[in-house]
């Protein structure tokens, strides 16, 4: 029996644990949230292992027995009480599945609720638009009924309050067009409408007939009401009574100034102007309330006024082209754009838009020429200020401008024409005040003499210029600046170059033994001071003309039309005087090399072999020194307004002079050593000189331009080391060839010849020195150029060094 009962609990333990068995999973999550000490709780428990645990022996087990029977039974009081709340809770669920269920119904019922009161609300707004729709509707019946009754007794004032209500009205019934009645008043309003239109143009027709003699009635109440209706009917109606009143209004005009009157031709212009002034204060006197402000009708009178008007004036020029002459022309055209001027002040040109000046109001870029520079001043006020071209006032934009003006451009040629002429003219005059005052005095203060000429001719340049901007900046300002240039180019020629004085080819017949006993202060530059300020003169015009020149270009530029600025180029104007420069330079050059010329001829024919001691500096040096300060403080005062020019001549005459000196120093042969010493004394002093040259004769010393004593040195010190080689003895001639070529260094066998025969070599004897030359020169120069260092010449026997050391101090000595 017992066997049985342990079979049966094992099978009922296998069962237990079978449904006990939890996955891994869930065992885990359990764990997490109920976590417990109690081997109970455990996964893994054993019943008899954990029976084992409590009653390890038959001592222990009978002894604590008690307890342990207690603390289970705890335990199972915790258990039902467990259960009970499992019990509680299920209740508390029954509880809010309840509240659930009424709070659903609740919600349903206020649904409904809401669906009827939304019925209600269209309900609401149904009547009250049909109790809207049926006033509008007895508007709108009455209001039509009223407006043709109105129409009928001209009751216009009431009408046009009326005819607004019921068209806003009318608005209203557009979406019950399908229904017939609503149609039938609709139409009736477009016919009231029309008939309006129709009734109110031929009032005015009446009031003021286009056709037969009736005089215009003058201006009415029912008029002035008839024209607040025009506003609020089709915008053509408005239209058509401006053009006919403007067209009334002005036909008396065109009978005034018919193209045979006497007072329609240019002379007699500003009666057209004064006509329209008395006609626009007669219309504002008569009829300014008539027509509503915004109508604008004194501008429309004016502005259709200017159209008539350049129509008319465009005609009769063309008919009578051969009687205009520039005087007239610029008098009709100044007085127009003073019309034009007096147009932008009283009026904003807000009507222009209309399309009818459409084409003068967005021309292409800036071919309205008033929409430029300058105001349009007076025609006779434009003689100008003596000055440059560079002021440029803005003019406020004038929408009126070449609104009338604008028919005188095709016969702006006889301004051109006429602009031609009168520049002949003044170049003659130019010519021949020139030819009567003789050339400008010397210049005694500071500042070369410009002629003064030359602003005469750029003031009327300027004159012409912003005149003919005034007429137009098309094509006429491209015929202007043809005539400009080619009286640049004639100033240029006929005053300029045709006056520098001529150079004679005579050498200035001075003989050779004159010149060696020259005393200072004899005559030899061939220009007379005249001569000399007269050249400085036209270089420094030529150079205010070659300035300005381009600066006229510039603001030709500016006023011509943007599509015209490419035809505008004075480059070869500029030209010109910048070879009136390079003339005038060159010849004041020659002068002064020629100048010099005897006195380098002389020291050519000096017997230098027969010089015994070195004394002075020699006649020639002192004649040369005589002509640089006899020349030279005349060009310098006379050029001092433009220094650059004055360096330019200083360095021309170095770079001719000094190059003219060297040969001439070749040509001193056969010379002796103290010949040669004296020659070295010569070229330093003439060096200082040349160095000292651009302030030479000045209260003012100032420091002479780098560019020119870089020639000065340069070329100087060439003639000293030349003479340096000539006095350094010729052997060993190793060390003579290398001194040369060390020395000098252009070094080349044509130089090294000279110089040989400056020593009076025999060609013999010159023939191997050549040969070793020629093998030594591959040899690069050193040291710096022009190096004068004695130590090179160390070779030399003790006394020739010696004789170079006193002829240094010598030097040093006397500057």
């Amino acid at each position: 029996g017992g066997g049985m009962m342990e079979e049966e609990e094992l099978e009922f333990v296998e069962e237990l644990e079978a449904v006990l068995q939890l996955t891994p999973d869930v065992q885990l999550a359990i764990e997490q949230v109920f976590p417990s000490q109690d081997p109970l709780d455990r996964a893994d428990f054993n019943a008899v292992e954990y029976i084992n645990t409590l009653f390890p022996t038959e001592q222990v087990s009978i002894v604590s027995f008690t307890s342990v029977v207690s603390g289970l039974s705890y335990k199972y009081y915790d258990w039902c009480a467990l259960e009970e709340a499992q019990k509680a809770i299920q209740q508390l669920f029954g509880k809010i599945k309840d509240i659930k269920d009424k709070a659903e119904k609740s919600e349903q019922m206020v649904k409904e609720i809401t669906r009827d009161i939304k019925q209600l609300d269209h309900a609401k707004r149904h009547l009250t638009t049909s109790i809207t729709t049926l006033n509008h509707l007895h508007m709108l019946a009455g209001g039509v009924d009223s407006l043709e009754a109105m129409t009928r007794r001209r009751q216009y004032g009431e009408v046009a309050n009326l005819l607004q209500g019921v068209m806003n009205v009318l608005e209203h019934f557009h979406k019950y067009m399908g229904i017939p009645q609503i149609r039938q008043l609709s139409e009736r309003v477009k016919a009231a409408q029309t008939e309006l239109g129709q009734q109110i143009l031929a009032d005015f027709e009446e009031a003021f007939p286009s056709q037969g003699t009736k005089r215009p009635g003058g201006p009415s109440n029912v008029l002035r009401d008839a024209c607040l209706v025009a506003n609020i009917l089709d915008p053509r109606i408005k239209q058509e009574i401006i053009k006919k009143f403007i067209k009334q209004h002005l036909s008396e005009y065109l009978v005034l100034f018919q193209e045979n009157q006497d007072v329609a031709w240019l002379d007699k212009i500003d009666r057209r102007y004064a006509w329209i002034k008395r006609q626009l204060v007669d219309y504002e006197e008569k009829y300014g309330r008539m027509f509503p402000r915004e109508w604008y009708m004194t501008e429309r009178i004016a502005v259709e006024f200017c159209h008539v008007t350049r129509t008319e004036l465009a005609k009769i020029m063309r008919t009578r082209a051969k009687e205009i002459e520039v005087k007239l022309l610029l008098f009709a055209i100044q007085r127009t754009t003073n019309f034009e001027g007096f147009l932008a002040k009283r009026f904003s040109g807000c009507t222009l838009t209309d399309g009818t000046l459409k084409k003068l109001e967005c021309p292409p870029p800036s071919t309205n020429p008033f929409l430029e520079d300058e105001p349009a001043p007076e025609m006779e006020e434009l003689t100008m200020e003596k000055g440059d071209l560079d002021q440029k006032p803005k003019a406020p934009d004038n929408p009126f401008h070449g609104i009338v003006s604008k028919c005188f451009e095709p016969h702006l040629y006889v301004y051109i024409e006429s602009q031609d002429k009168n520049l002949g003219e003044l170049i003659d005059r130019f010519v021949a005040d020139f030819k009567a005052q003789g050339p400008p005095k010397p210049n005694t203060e500071e500042g070369g003499a410009v002629l003064p000429s030359c602003a005469d001719l750029f003031v009327y340049y300027k004159k012409c210029m912003v005149q003919c901007s005034q007429l137009s900046t098309g094509e006429p300002m491209i015929a202007l600046t043809t005539i400009f240039q080619k009286y640049l180019r004639e100033y240029a020629w006929k005053i300029l170059s045709g006056n520098l004085p001529k150079t004679t080819s005579s050498s200035g017949g001075l003989t050779i033994s004159s010149l060696l006993k020259e005393k200072e202060g004899s005559e030899v530059a061939k220009f007379t001071l005249e001569e000399l300020c007269l050249i400085c003169g036209i270089l420094s015009t030529a150079e205010y003309c070659l300035a300005t020149t381009q600066q006229l270009e510039e603001k030709l530029k500016e006023k011509v039309d943007v599509s015209l600025i490419e035809r505008i180029n004075l480059t070869g104007e500029m030209d010109t005087f910048s070879t009136v420069i390079s003339s005038s330079i060159q010849l004041l050059v020659q002068d002064l090399d020629a100048a010099c010329d005897p006195a380098l001829t002389a020291m050519s024919k000096m017997q230098w072999q027969n010089v015994e001691h070195v004394g002075d500096q020699s006649p020639y040096v002192t004649s040369v020194i005589l002509h640089i300060k006899q020349n030279v403080p005349i060009i310098r005062d006379n050029l001092a307004s433009t220094r650059k020019y004055f360096t330019q001549f200083c360095i021309k005459f170095a770079n001719s002079f000094i190059p003219k000196f060297i040969t001439h120093l070749f040509k001193c042969k056969p010379i002796s050593m103290v010949g040669a010493e004296q020659l070295l004394l010569d070229t330093h002093s003439l060096k200082m000189v040349l160095l000292d040259l651009p302030s030479i004769g000045s209260q003012v010393v100032r420091k002479a331009p780098a560019s020119y004593t870089k020639i000065v040195v340069k070329g100087m010190t060439r003639a000293e080391m030349i003479l340096k080689v000539v006095m350094a003895p010729h052997e060993p001639l190793v060390v003579f060839v290398d001194n040369y070529i060390k020395l000098l260094t252009d070094c080349n066998t044509e130089t090294f010849q000279k110089i040989l025969d400056m020593k009076g070599l025999k060609r013999s004897e010159q023939s191997s020195m050549l040969e070793l030359l020629r093998q030594r020169l591959p040899t690069p120069p050193s040291g710096p150029e022009g190096s004068s260092s004695l130590s090179l010449l160390a070779p030399t026997p003790e006394q020739e060094s010696s004789r170079i050391r006193k002829l240094e101090k010598l030097i040093k000595k006397r500057l």
